[in-house]
């Protein structure tokens, strides 16, 4: 049996409630990955919904990750089975899925992700595969073992199926995204109660069905209350707000 690794051992962790914070890549730029691969965080999600990553630039950065072993997520664009495909095949440790708003949805990404009947095609020519170094089982049984899904859940339609979707087996984690969310809802800023409400219930539910719950906060200080509510995953900030706090801070310390 082979020693567990960050990546390899990812899953798991999520799955146990550990707490993990990582953060959002929005630069296609492999070194990005590689820095961040020398922080002590413990994920970087890729975000392939709203920033410029083609397949290549998806390629590097997840090979950045992989040699640095930092557990690497791709937020694809949409819940399209080949664009799960081709990140999975790319060796990602596993996808956030945007916009899951029914339980159809979550067992359509459930199956783009697992090697079963109808489910994620099989090639063991894939980095993710070992390049055809490794059997058709041991391919099969580490990645449905270790790939993560992750469920984003960020519409109106989503907390009138919340029940059906955290029922559906094979949903890691279920990921609030509040910016949509406060949209969808007609709210005017994510502090407003009718969004910290929904994402309670989002906490609630959730817990009921033993799945993990992660969210993006706009400060730490509201990472650790929702932490006391139960979320124990958090992406904060992306590698483009840090450069602007970075160049921030150094203004005002310059300018005494």
């Amino acid at each position: 049996m082979s020693t567990p690794t960050r990546s390899s051992s990812f899953r798991e962790r999520l799955r146990r409630g550990e707490s993990l914070l990582g953060t959002f890549v929005r630069t296609a730029h492999p070194a990005v990955v590689e820095i961040l691969g020398n922080s002590p965080l413990d994920c970087v999600c890729i975000d392939g919904e709203h920033a410029a990553f083609d397949r290549r630039d998806l390629d590097v950065a997840i090979l950045a990750a992989r040699g640095a072993d930092l557990p690497v997520l791709v937020r694809v664009p949409r819940l399209e089975a080949s664009d799960i495909l081709n990140v999975l095949d790319l060796g990602a440790t596993g996808v956030v899925i945007p916009h899951v708003a029914s339980a159809a949805a979550a067992r359509a990404a459930v199956a783009a992700c697992r090697f079963t009947a109808g489910g994620r095609g099989y090639s063991g020519a894939t980095r993710a595969a070992g390049f055809g170094t490794r059997s058709m089982t041991e391919i099969v049984t580490r990645a449905n073992a270790e790939v993560t899904l992750v469920a984003q859940i960020e519409d109106v339609e989503a907390l009138e199926q919340l029940e059906e979707i955290a029922a559906v087996d094979g949903v890691d984690a279920l990921f609030i995204g509040r910016m949509d969310l406060t949209v969808s809802l007609g709210a005017k800023s994510p502090a407003d109660k009718l969004v910290v409400d929904a994402v309670q219930k989002i906490c609630t539910v959730a817990r009921r069905h033993h799945r993990t719950v992660g969210m993006f906060t706009p400060t730490i200080e509201e990472a650790h209350q929702w932490r006391d509510a139960g979320a124990s995953l958090f992406l904060l900030q992306s590698d483009q707000q840090w450069i602007l706090q970075g160049a921030r801070t150094m203004r005002q310390a310059f300018d005494g």
